[in-house]
């Protein structure tokens, strides 16, 4: 994971670590996937609705998608590491739903990659989009204030849709 060419604080990196610090913006897409127009991001974020460890209620975040081994799983990244509340309840209950593109509610089950497979499936990204990793690791360099902070890597499998277009598996997560 290429941490050494990080680009210089400029503008836009110092405004988008403040908007990944502000809630009512990270939180607004929710509103889109709630109302079914999470496609409308074409599959590079998704809404990952889980269950909060102490209270048991559904919680939301939306997410960039890291990437796609397949139809039935989708990787991403915690930028604020393992004290993100959503990465600390997928710890705790790793059954999950994941809305992305045209999928909505999909029942999914998360896994919590080594570090070895978090290094990997970041390397991977960089060498995919270059440009927007330099950004993403600087914004995060500069919400956390750590240049070399761990970020931890998880793999949503998604269940596979039934014979009549149905989703196999619980109702919720």
């Amino acid at each position: 994971m290429p941490d050494d060419d990080l680009p210089p604080r400029d503008g836009v990196a110092l405004l988008a670590s403040r908007l990944l610090n502000t809630r009512f913006v990270v939180r607004a897409p929710i509103v889109l996937f709630r109302w079914g127009l999470g496609f409308v991001f074409a599959g590079r974020l998704m809404m990952l609705t889980h269950r909060g460890r102490a209270s048991g209620r559904r919680r939301y975040a939306v997410l960039e998608v890291v990437e796609r081994p397949s139809r039935d799983a989708v990787v991403i990244a915690s930028g604020f590491g393992e004290r993100a509340q959503w990465y600390r309840n997928l710890e705790a209950e790793p059954r999950c739903l994941v809305s992305v593109g045209v999928r909505t509610d999909v029942p999914a089950v998360a896994r919590l990659l080594s570090d070895d497979e978090s290094a990997a499936a970041l390397d991977r990204y960089a060498a995919r989009y270059p440009r927007s990793w330099k950004e993403l690791r600087r914004a995060i360099t500069d919400a956390t204030g750590d240049a070399h902070s761990k970020i931890p890597i998880v793999r949503l499998e998604l269940r596979p849709a039934g014979p009549t277009g149905t989703t196999v598996g619980p109702d919720s997560p």
